[in-house]
Parts: C-alpha cells; structure tokens; sequence
C-alpha cells in the first residue's frame, strides 16, 4: 500500500502525536510523550499499544511495527482508526488499504468469531468480543474450580487481570481473554509448596479433571463446559517467604503481611459473588503497581531478573526453554506437515544393528523417524518436550494403524527419566533407544539423565543410536568453530556410565545440514557424528 498520512499539529508545545504514518509494515508518529494507543479496525478494538516502549526511535518519529500474529490478515480494506485509550482522542482515521488487497480485512476465526491481540501479543477471543451468553461458562468454570480447590483443601481465589476486572469494575476486562485462579499456601519452602502443589493436582485428578502442569506451583485446569467444549484455566500457586515477601507464579515476589491475604475476603464479578485476598489493593499493587486502577490494554509484566531467577531455580527450572520450542514446531506447522518419509538416520542404524523389538525416540521432535520405524513394523514410542513437534507425526499414524506412540517427556525432569524407564523397560524383547540431535541441543545435566535412561532401557539388550553435531577443528590455528558438542566429551560420558561404543562415523556437512531440529546454526561447516551404544 503507498503511505496514508495524517497530520494533526495540535497547540503550541503539544506532545501528543502528529504527522501520523500507516502503511504495510506499521505506524510512524512524531511524538515526544509516552501514550497507549488502541488500533481499532472497521470500528472494533484489535491492538493496544505503548508508543514508546513498543516502538523504535527513527530520527524524529516512532516506528511500531505491526506484531507478527497481526500481519497475516493485513490483505485488504478496513477503517483504521489510532486512538488515545484514556481520552479517547483520535490520532488517525482513514480507509487504508494493505497489501493492495481488495476485500474487508476480517480479524476473525475461520466460523467467523472475532479476533483480537491479548497483553502477549496473541490472537484471541478477547472479552470485548463475547456477549453475556458466552461469558456465563466462564463465570461457571470459575466457580466449578474454585469449588474444587476448596474440596482439595486450599483457599484460592481469582487472580492477575480476572482479579483486577472484578476490583476495578465489577467485570471482565475487554481485552482481557483468559481467567486465572490463584492461591498462598500455608508453607513457607518451595519444596513444600511444590509438594502441595503435587499432591493438589492428584486430587483434582481424583475429582476427573485433566490437568497440564506448567511448573512446580502452577498447573491448568480443563473443565468441561456444557456445550461439550473445554475451558482452561490457570492455577497460580504462591506463598509467604520467611523474609516476608508475597511470591506467587508467574511474576510476583514483593515484600507483603499475611493479613493483607487471609482471611480471604468478597469481591464481585460480573454480579457473582467469588473470594478475594483480604487487601485486594495491596494486592493488586503487588501485581500491576500503584496505578493498578489506570485502564492499561498493553500492560507487559517487567519481572526483576532477581524475581525470574528465583522462580526458575524454585519451580519451573525443568519448563526453561519450552516456549522457544513451542513456537519453533508452531512455525514449522505453519509451513505444512513434514514428509513421512524414510529416515535417513534410521536407515543408517538399521543397517548396523539388528532389527529390535520395539523402539524408543527420546526428544523426538517432529516424530519422523517414530512413524518411519512403525512403518517398518516396529513398535515404537516417541518421547519429547514440546507436544507441538509431534502433533502431526501422531495424528497421521493413528489414521494409519501405525503402532506409534507419542508421550510429552521432559529430560530435565528426574521423576520422568525413572518413572518413564522404570515403565519402558518392562516391554520384552531387545529395544532402540534414538536420540538425534538430542545431546547437542541440551544440558549437562540432560545428557546424564539420557545416559541414565538409555542404561535402564538397555540393560536386557539393545542399543544406543546418537546423531549429534560437533564443532570443526580448525588445523592451522587448533581452535574449534560452529555449533555442537565434541565427541570426545560425549564418548567420555558414555564410558563413565558404563557404556561401550560400538559404531562410529563422522561426516563433513554445511552447517544448514543436519539441522532440521530447530535450533540456530552459525553457517560454515560442521560435524556430524553417528555412535551406536551398547551397555554390558
């Protein structure tokens, strides 16, 4: 689309924006203040926006460039309206077209319900878009799960922007899109916290809810709703240090008193009556700051690094780096399916050991090579972090009869490694353990786990098959370049552990290669290295 400008001079010394710019790639303001900016598309809220914080500095005006999860329905005509959330003031109004696309721009689901960008930038069903009718199964799914949790024995009560609507309004924020649940446990040490936060899940489990658990403290509940759809919702686990800080999941720890949470007091939302922290604004100043009760549509959480390190090493430490591979397997999705073809890695294993009786891929990523050893006959299970990777392996061989399995697994998790062991080594017969491009995408302390694993799985026979990449030695100078792990420190590990290297080769590749796993490479050459294993 060519530039669609509007200038608004405004009085002398103004700093609201002027000379306003809107084309393909974003919006330009000259603007020397700092305001929140709702971009309303044929008259509907779909983005809010800082236009400092959100923006880049480009001589005398602020580029903001459209978010990514916007940009795919930037193809066609809509009213743009820029306006000022607190004042209402209009900045922009004009018909644009983008992409010299022809149609009405329609920011909504393919059966045509309405779209908007949440606090994360995400494509959702904001509150500002559902009638009454559709907000009553929330309502109930609030009451359903604080019900539940008071059964199982703990005092919770809604929590973050659900918390806030029903304080500030008496109602679900606009552009809020989701409901979350929150609790202070009566234990002061993590561990505790998180042993309580165990034991919560297996009696909801109990109760016949499915439960997805984030990390040590928190978990989503699915609940069922009448129309045989289902809602989740997040559970925030929390608690009083003894130092005297309020740390709950997900953002906060700030220094707090226990009378400011218990006794719960009331709060109403939406004309239901639901429990609330005894303090509900020393609370929320703990949440959002001292101006909680200022509309705010793109608040971000600035957590202290402080903060996001204790939460890490606390609780959700086994969860760190999850959402970087959510959201490569979501992009890969996007591209289409992968080809279920044969797997070369597997084509080369099966040609240097015997056929096993069945098959473990340990960080299967998009599940290739599960559905090509199930295609062959082999029974196989494939085990990975992210159930994004998978998705498409699993539904394809379901429709297919393929005796395929697929399990969320996570490495870094100890009780996983042994209860998955203890349960994997239980099927007869002499197995594959796989793990390609595994031991150079992860931790020290992931690799022990593996090689901990792979010893349960093939104490009674089988193999270890490794694909990894390793850097290149550098002759001239004897330095080592690009990405992956040496083999000598993984042959080093394995023998430790009581191992024996069967097999062995090394191949020379560019370093775009061998590097269908998602992760970043440094471009150049590389290594690739293929052991097959053994354990006496």
């Amino acid at each position: 689309m060519s530039h669609i400008r509007r200038k608004a001079a405004g009085p002398a010394g103004s700093e609201q924006p002027s000379d306003v710019t809107v084309d393909d790639d974003g919006i330009r303001f000259a603007a020397g203040s700092e305001l929140v900016i709702d971009a309303l598309f044929d008259g509907r809220r779909v983005w809010s926006f800082w236009l400092q914080r959100d923006g880049e500095r480009l001589g005398d005006h602020t580029f903001v460039a459209w978010p990514g999860a916007l940009r795919s329905f930037l193809h066609g005509v809509t009213d743009l309206e820029l306006v000022e959330h607190t004042s209402g003031e209009v900045h922009f109004s004009a018909e644009v077209t983008f992409a010299s696309g022809t149609k009405r721009i329609a920011i909504e689901t393919p059966d045509g319900r309405p779209l908007g960008l949440d606090k994360s930038n995400r494509l959702a069903q904001t509150f500002d878009t559902r009638s009454s009718e559709h907000v009553e199964p929330l309502l109930d799914s609030i009451d359903e799960v604080l019900a539940a949790l008071r059964t199982a024995g703990i005092e919770a009560f809604p929590a973050y922007g659900t918390l806030l609507g029903a304080v500030r309004g008496g109602k679900l924020i606009g552009h809020d899109s989701d409901a979350d649940i929150g609790y202070v446990s009566r234990h002061t040490a993590p561990v505790d916290v998180t042993r309580e936060s165990f034991q919560l899940q297996r009696r909801l489990s109990e109760m016949g809810y499915d439960i997805t658990r984030y990390s040590g403290a928190a978990f989503k509940v699915d609940v069922l709703e009448a129309d045989g759809s289902k809602r989740g919702l997040d559970v925030f686990g929390g608690f009083l240090s003894d130092d005297g800080h309020l740390i709950l999941m997900g953002e906060i720890r700030t220094p707090f008193r226990p009378e400011w949470i218990h006794p719960l007091g009331e709060t109403t939302l939406e004309g239901r009556t639901l429990p609330a922290p005894a303090d509900t604004d020393k609370f929320l100043t703990a949440t959002y700051g001292a101006s909680w009760r200022v509309p705010d549509p793109a608040y971000h959480f600035e957590t202290p690094l402080s903060t996001h390190r204790r939460l890490n090493g606390w609780f959700r430490g086994t969860r760190v780096g999850r959402d970087r591979w959510d959201r490569t397997w979501s992009s890969a999705h996007r591209a289409g399916a992968p080809d279920f073809v044969a797997d070369p890695f597997v084509d080369w294993v099966l040609g240097v050991v015997p056929a096993p009786a069945h098959a473990v891929d340990i960080g299967c990523g998009r599940g290739v090579a599960v559905h090509d050893l199930a295609s062959r006959g082999i029974p196989a299970v494939g085990l990975d972090y992210s159930p994004r990777g998978f998705a498409a392996a699993a539904d394809h061989a379901a429709s297919a009869g393929l005796p395929a399995t697929f399990e969320k697994f996570n490495l870094l998790e100890l009780r996983q490694v042994l209860g998955f062991g203890a349960r994997l080594a239980r099927v007869p017969g002499p197995r594959l353990v796989l793990a390609d491009h595994l031991v150079d995408n992860t931790t020290g302390v992931a690799r022990e786990h593996l090689w901990r694993l792979a010893d349960m799985l093939l104490r009674d026979g089988g193999h270890l098959a490794l694909q990894f990449r390793a850097p290149v030695l550098n002759a001239e100078t004897g330095e080592r370049h690009g990405p992956g792990i040496r083999e000598a420190r993984v042959r080093r590990e394995l023998e430790q552990r009581g191992a024996v290297i069967l097999e062995s080769e090394k191949s020379e590749v560019e370093a775009a290669e061998g590097n269908d796993d998602g992760a970043a490479s440094s471009g150049g050459r590389m290594n690739v290295w293929r052991l097959v294993v053994a354990w006496k």
